[in-house]
């Protein structure tokens, strides 16, 4: 029998994870850290909790950068760093995000500037995130861009029409950018559902397990799991690029 050929890992060398300081985004940089990756924890606020996720992560090299990715003058400026510190970039993860709950048949309570603030964080930001830190991806062979999307995007159901909007818009934008972006850069979204963090305000734990139990699947999906199918976007989906990985339990079917 002809033995099967294994081809080699494209484990990045320097990662950018936005919103890196908890939940998904911070279980994607433990994970990256793991295989060897030096990780730029961006973040917009907590610095002490960016420091203490920079402290906890294996290896070294690794750093905290507060980037608003609603503002672009501090995009610009942790582009530089990023420059000036490692010449290139490997991997960008967009992972900040913000909700503001609503129910979706209350359209009075979805006002202009709830709207525009979902928009502005959750489908421009990424927009710009990518546009600043596209010449130092294209300076790295293999490289990737994952959108952290939402379900939401794709069942019309989440914390507010306003956000559905915007992770819809941000799945139609990775597949944009695929093209855009082609050879050098691969773009995915990684799309979770309920993940087990304090993302969405006022959820608790019983009520994302009382979802879990109606879902295929049946349980809670945690952020690492998110992390799992985001290195699998990297490391293993060479061949593939501008697609929508559900990690929702089996919730969009």
């Amino acid at each position: 029998m002809t033995a099967i050929e294994i081809p080699e890992l494209t484990i990045p060398k320097v990662a950018l994870v936005t919103g890196g300081n908890s939940g998904i985004g911070r279980a994607i940089a433990a994970r990256l850290a793991s295989m060897g990756t030096i990780i730029v924890v961006g973040y917009k606020s907590r610095r002490e909790m960016a420091d203490k996720v920079v402290g906890a992560l294996q290896g070294s090299g690794h750093l905290a950068i507060r980037i608003a990715i609603d503002d672009a003058t501090s995009v610009a400026d942790a582009a530089a760093v990023v420059r000036e510190r490692f010449d290139g970039l490997d991997a960008l993860i967009n992972c900040g995000g913000a909700t503001t709950p609503v129910a979706a048949n209350d359209l009075d309570a979805l006002t202009d500037e709830i709207f525009d603030r979902a928009v502005a964080i959750n489908l421009r930001g990424p927009f710009a995130m990518v546009r600043a830190f596209r010449p130092l991806l294209e300076r790295r062979d293999r490289a990737v861009i994952v959108n952290i999307s939402s379900i939401a995007a794709r069942t019309g159901v989440g914390s507010s029409l306003a956000y559905v909007a915007a992770k819809g818009g941000l799945d139609a934008l990775t597949i944009a950018l695929a093209k855009v972006l082609a050879p050098k850069i691969r773009v995915f979204s990684v799309s979770p559902a309920g993940v087990d963090t304090d993302f969405v305000p006022h959820r608790t734990r019983d009520q994302l397990q009382k979802t879990a139990e109606r879902l295929p699947l049946g349980k809670v999906t945690t952020p690492d799991d998110v992390a799992r199918a985001v290195i699998a976007c990297i490391v293993n989906l060479t061949s593939s690029t501008g697609i929508v990985v559900p990690v929702d339990e089996g919730r969009h079917l």
